[in-house]
């Protein structure tokens, strides 16, 4: 698989790697060696660059997926806590859960706007110690806002930069509201005009683009949607979420892919100017829950329960073996100020107890 430059940190990335948040405890919560096993299948056939995080819990799949290959990734990290000693105890995890004496990468985790960029500095000054340290190699932001990205390209400590974008500006934020795909992709550019590496999210738009029934009500291709992120000037790589053997093939398929798959201009000419706000995407970005609950999972189940008008049973199966339901939600809020998407999650919380009964 063709690797490029991440910017100026001396870093190679294959174009697409593997974000392996979908195999973890808050989504499919893979048994373990089924999980290392799919990561194993991506290393082998080209994707070298995997991206995780403290709260996806997923480092024992990454470790026991390298005890099978002689392959060794690029490996991202992130951490949500905004405290330099939770930063510092998510560095050492990682390097500790992961048997490295060195972490590719590590990012400050979703961060949403500038209030909250201030809020994490004591969380940022212990990324930049750790990388004098040398347990770090480069360090960065992960996000889904407009502004922050574009603070990203005049702030000299930051390395890298890792950004959502696809054709429909599908949960990209800026201030309060949405932003768009334009604002996000000039943001980049200037991301890369200072040397920072840039790779991008949510390219599917968390599974949604690849549907009849999306909300654009047009299903585009894997090799379209992938195409259209690896081109936005400076993106380096495209991370893709899978849940099976078959989904990583099919990305795997676009190293080979013709010009006449991956082309989306037909496509985009077709897209209606739609507001995705209060669409949930299923990405996770809602969790944790301080009661426990795996809000992406029982809001899809509701989801599924009403475009049909019924539960079907496969659905309330699903549903009943959640360890957590939502008729445990304390209504605190937590989940929906997380969302990039704007979701109600409380107020889905609050259908999913009336729909499912508990």
């Amino acid at each position: 698989m063709k690797k490029k430059k991440l910017g100026n940190t001396g870093i190679e990335v294959s174009e697409f790697g593997f974000g392996v948040m979908t195999i973890g405890s808050s989504q499919l919560d893979l048994p373990l060696e089924e999980g290392a096993e799919l990561i194993r299948y991506g290393l082998e056939n080209g994707l070298h660059f995997l991206d995780t995080a403290q709260y996806y819990e997923t480092y024992p799949y990454i470790r026991e997926a390298l005890k099978k290959t002689d392959v060794h990734p690029v490996i991202c990290s992130k951490c949500l806590d905004p405290t330099y000693s939770g930063m510092r105890s998510a560095v050492e995890e990682a390097l500790r859960e992961l048997d490295l004496e060195q972490i590719d990468l590590f990012l400050l985790h979703e961060v949403r706007n500038d209030p909250d960029w201030e809020n994490r500095a004591g969380a940022w000054r212990c990324l930049q110690d750790m990388k004098k340290a040398g347990l770090v190699k480069a360090i960065g932001v992960s996000t889904h806002h407009v502004d922050v990205a574009q603070r990203i390209a005049s702030t000299p400590e930051a390395d890298v930069l890792f950004p959502l974008i696809n054709f429909q500006s599908l949960g990209i934020r800026k201030g309060d509201g949405p932003g768009t795909k334009e604002e996000m992709a000039a943001a980049i550019r200037a991301c890369s005009e200072a040397g920072k590496g840039v790779f991008a999210m949510k390219a599917f738009g968390g599974g949604d683009l690849l549907t009849a029934d999306s909300p654009a009500g047009v299903a585009l291709t894997v090799e379209q949607c992938i195409h259209y992120a690896l081109t936005r000037p400076a993106v380096a790589s495209v991370m893709s979420g899978v849940h099976t053997s078959a989904e990583l093939a099919a990305s795997l398929a676009y190293e080979t892919a013709p010009d006449s798959a991956r082309d989306y201009a037909a496509a985009l000419a077709t897209f209606p100017k739609i507001s995705w706000r209060g669409h949930c995407m299923y990405c996770g970005h809602c969790a944790p829950c301080p009661k426990g609950i795996d809000v992406a999972s029982v809001t899809k189940f509701l989801n599924l329960a009403r475009a049909q008008g019924m539960v079907p049973e496969t659905v309330r199966e699903h549903y009943a073996a959640l360890a957590h339901k939502a008729g445990e939600c304390i209504a605190c809020g937590a989940c929906s100020k997380r969302c990039p998407f704007g979701v109600d999650a409380v107020e889905n919380m609050r259908r999913a107890e009336e729909t499912f009964g508990a």
